[in-house]
């Protein structure tokens, strides 16, 4: 098994629930500084709504403003639906289109507009597309450690999704910790069943931590197998529905710190890093 570790920055995931919006050029110099680092993929922004997400109405002109000249990080985009694909696939420079597929039914309808089996097909919808421009679909299967509605379920619902979505010949996929809920356990055995089962697919980490659980659910997710983890500098963003303030991203910072401890290789540099550090800073509110 790689002893490498594929790291997804996320600015867009720790920008957007932020109200007062950011300007275009801010966001691209910020960017810009995050490909110089050595990520594999930077999750930059999304083609959705406006009106659902008023800080990504400028992805289209961020796009325009990166330079993608001298890096060897990919970009990815959020998209919800058909026409944000359609968008999406116009941009040569966007390598993965990310699609957020909740295995609750009350969480895809507040997130999506759809029921889980209306996303079903508009993931068929959209891997056409992907297989059309050549980019690479990346499912994030949401809530799949819990969900605060009372809706069914069971780490057993969260594997039948994967394996079904697997069968439509979607090759990455993420498990997301969307409220923060999962444990080492739950972890371990979540990719313990899954990446033995499907060694032909990449089974990602989006961890949603507080500052003293990041570690243990890491560790967790590296010793079952998982070699992809998403994170965000000082773990701005997270999701909102989260009954604990202090739940976030898992702070890029951290799994730095857990790379260099257990000797993991990584393509990161820690002088381009520390100065992204100091950048996000000056972005982000405090």
């Amino acid at each position: 098994m790689s002893q490498e570790i594929k790291i997804t920055e996320c600015p867009r995931d720790a920008m957007q629930g932020i109200k007062e919006f950011i300007p275009t050029q801010e966001k691209a110099n910020y960017i810009n500084q995050l490909l110089k680092v050595g990520f594999d993929v930077i999750d930059f922004g999304s083609f959705v709504s406006p009106k659902a997400i008023p800080q990504m109405k400028d992805t289209r002109e961020l796009v325009g403003k990166l330079d993608m000249s001298n890096t060897k990080s990919e970009l990815l985009s959020i998209v919800l639906n058909k026409r944000g694909a359609e968008d999406a696939c116009v941009f040569d420079e966007i390598s993965y289109l990310g699609l957020p597929f909740s295995i609750s039914e009350t969480f895809q309808m507040r997130n999506g507009n759809s029921t889980i089996e209306e996303n079903l097909a508009r993931v068929e919808e959209i891997q056409k597309l992907c297989v059309t421009h050549n980019k690479k679909l990346l499912v994030y299967i949401s809530m799949a450690f819990g969900n605060p509605y009372g809706d069914e379920w069971s780490s057993d619902i969260a594997i039948k999704w994967t394996e079904k979505l697997a069968g439509m010949d979607i090759k990455y996929f993420s498990l997301a910790d969307t409220i923060g809920v999962s444990n080492p356990e739950s972890i371990k055995h979540m990719f313990l069943q899954l990446i033995p089962a499907f060694p032909q697919l990449e089974i990602g980490a989006h961890l949603h931590t507080t500052p003293d659980t990041w570690e243990e659910k890491v560790k967790a997710a590296w010793d079952s197998g998982c070699r992809t983890f998403d994170s965000a500098i000082k773990g701005y963003g997270g999701c909102p529905m989260a009954k604990d303030d202090l739940v976030g991203n898992m702070p890029t910072e951290n799994l730095v710190s857990f790379i260099d401890e257990n000797n993991i290789a990584s393509n990161i540099s820690k002088p381009d890093f520390a100065m992204s550090m100091q950048a996000a800073a000056n972005v982000f509110p405090s």
